[in-house]
């Protein structure tokens, strides 16, 4: 596995529409095994093709050990009332803001295998599925804020952005980059 360099904001593939992949290949499988890897070594807990500068349709997200791979991912229900959680993005490093979120959501997709499956769920997990099926649709967490709050954060963005040239945010291995890693989406 592969520690992979993460895209940031102002690289075009993050407002990109990802590709739907067609089958699941050795070749995704591959991607999926080193967007686990990236996505540990920036101390995440969810991260999309994009993020890597890949275009298919696959996300991952390891949140609190329920752990998935999903290929194709759609929700299908998003169900109850709205709540507001911090979220952080790993292509928006030190970044955070309040987004609002259809508290319980259900989302079918496909495994590591190409096996179709559906899952619900609420709280932080629903929450990450939801930012991550985003990120494939090339919608980032702050298009949620509000104007104020969205300057605010773009402003906190133009002070670190000079850390990631050509928008790239490289990493090692079992860094621990992030002092909120449960909020690194």
């Amino acid at each position: 596995m592969t520690v992979l360099p993460i895209r940031v904001l102002g690289d075009p593939v993050l407002r990109e529409e990802t590709t739907p992949v067609a089958a699941v290949t050795d070749d995704i499988r591959r991607l999926i095994d080193d967007m686990f890897e990236t996505m540990y070594a920036a101390n995440g807990i969810g991260l999309a093709a994009p993020q890597v500068g890949r275009t298919e349709r696959v996300c991952v997200v390891d949140v609190e050990g329920a752990v998935y791979a999903l290929v194709n991912p759609e929700i299908v229900q998003a169900q109850g009332p709205k709540s507001k959680a911090e979220e952080g993005c790993l292509s928006i490093p030190d970044v955070y803001g309040d987004v609002e979120r259809p508290k319980h959501v259900t989302v079918r997709a496909l495994d590591r295998d190409g096996v179709p499956f559906e899952v619900s769920a609420e709280g932080l997990l629903g929450r990450c599925f939801q930012h991550e099926i985003d990120h494939l649709h090339g919608k980032l967490f702050i298009d949620y804020l509000s104007f104020l709050k969205r300057r605010s954060a773009l402003a906190r963005w133009e002070e670190e952005k000079d850390q990631y040239p050509g928008f790239i945010r490289h990493l090692k291995p079992g860094a621990h980059v992030s002092e909120h890693p449960d909020e690194e989406l």
